[in-house]
């Protein structure tokens, strides 16, 4: 099965590299925020004629709205170069690729799938421009990548790069390291099916409980958390904008760094070996985005990324033949006796983690009475998938 997949290493520009990157970047953004204006005051523009049409003062046939054409624009960024020379010493394939998110940000848009684009900031703390493969212009070597109008740039290759290369993004993170994400095209083998289904009971005690017993426990992160607070101290008390105050910001933006790598590897590993492991999985539907909603909770559910977790268990399952089903919201799978059905409304107290079922007298925890349930579930709503114990 042929899917995209992207391998990121972390890449060592030299002084004039970093110059260009940094050029790149900013044209990137100067055509993205050109065209996202344009788009706009198009939009504005309709956007009255509507009022006038709606109020009467104008005929409904009279007008048409115009929607954003990447082929036009895509031709108007060669006439922009004329009105802005220092475009023509960037990565042209670059500009177009900028022109391209546009098309792409107004077309879901357009079909109601995301809010209205927004320019874009040079203060935003991730920087970045794409580029696409054309004509052997990106090839990867053993330590250093080749990259349009960069030449060679050292990169710190962790494994091989398999697939036909679409584009990399190369990024500037704001602990001022430079990373290089590559978008190929490969073929994966699928893993070889294990007659197994699981359930999945994610929560906070334990990051996960699974109704084969096995729990993964939550990798709390506090210790770095601990350092962070104390390093954004010392940055508030730093003249903003002095080189003290940036010394102290790269720090800051390193710690945070940190966290997100170990929780990213967290999640991968966890993932990973579950995908491999079982063919169907039974997960809850859960409202994670309402669930912030808490006060109490809003830190501990963020800090263990439910959403992401879901998200790569999906994706795996897609690339290896396996199966993730998702348990609808309303299922009441901590309430339900895993053993005999019985529906016990006092385990929606959260504090209640352990209960004895009144009509079979077994006796549950709550995150392994869930995880076996939904592996119920989903194996009932999987009915017509055989072999699977």
């Amino acid at each position: 099965m042929k899917v995209k997949k992207t391998f990121r290493f972390r890449i060592y520009p030299n002084k004039k590299q970093i110059t260009f990157i940094h050029k790149t970047i900013g044209c990137a953004r100067f055509v993205y925020n050109y065209f996202t204006g344009k788009q706009k005051e198009k939009d504005h523009y309709w956007h009255t004629v509507n009022e006038m049409v709606q109020n009467g003062q104008l005929l409904q046939n009279n007008w048409k709205g115009e929607f954003f054409n990447k082929n036009k624009a895509i031709k108007a960024v060669r006439e922009l170069k004329e009105n802005y020379p220092f475009l023509k010493e960037v990565d042209s394939i670059a500009l177009q690729k900028a022109v391209e998110n546009v098309n792409d940000s107004y077309t879901r848009y357009y079909k109601k799938q995301n809010r209205a684009p927004r320019f874009k900031s040079k203060k935003n703390p991730v920087q970045s421009y794409t580029t696409k493969y054309v004509n052997g212009n990106i090839a990867v070597f053993d330590k250093h990548i080749k990259l349009p109008k960069l030449g060679l740039v050292r990169m710190a290759k962790s494994r091989e790069v398999e697939g036909r290369i679409m584009n990399v993004t190369i990024r500037r993170n704001p602990a001022g390291k430079y990373f290089i994400s590559i978008l190929v095209e490969t073929e994966v083998e699928p893993h070889e099916k294990t007659g197994s289904c699981v359930g999945i009971d994610v929560g906070l005690t334990d990051f996960a409980t699974l109704s084969d017993g096995r729990v993964y426990e939550n990798r709390f992160f506090r210790a770095l958390e601990e350092k962070l607070e104390k390093a954004q101290v010392v940055l508030s008390r730093r003249q903003v904008g002095s080189a003290n105050w940036q010394k102290q910001k790269r720090k800051v933006a390193r710690l945070h760094e940190k966290i997100a790598n170990k929780r990213k590897d967290m999640l991968d590993k966890i993932s990973t070996e579950i995908v491999k492991n079982h063919d169907i999985i039974g997960i809850e539907d859960l409202s994670v985005k309402n669930m912030l909603k808490n006060r109490n909770l809003a830190k501990a559910i963020s800090e263990v990324s439910w959403s992401t977790f879901r998200k790569m268990l999906e994706y795996k399952a897609v690339w290896y033949g396996k199966q993730v089903v998702t348990v609808a919201k309303n299922y009441p799978s901590s309430q339900l006796c895993s053993n005999c059905g019985h529906q016990n409304q006092d385990v929606k107290n959260l504090a209640l983690r352990a209960w004895t079922c009144n009509m079979c007298q077994c006796h549950h925890q709550r995150d392994r009475n869930a995880s076996n349930n939904l592996r119920k579930e989903a194996l009932r709503i999987t009915a017509g998938t055989a072999g699977i114990a």
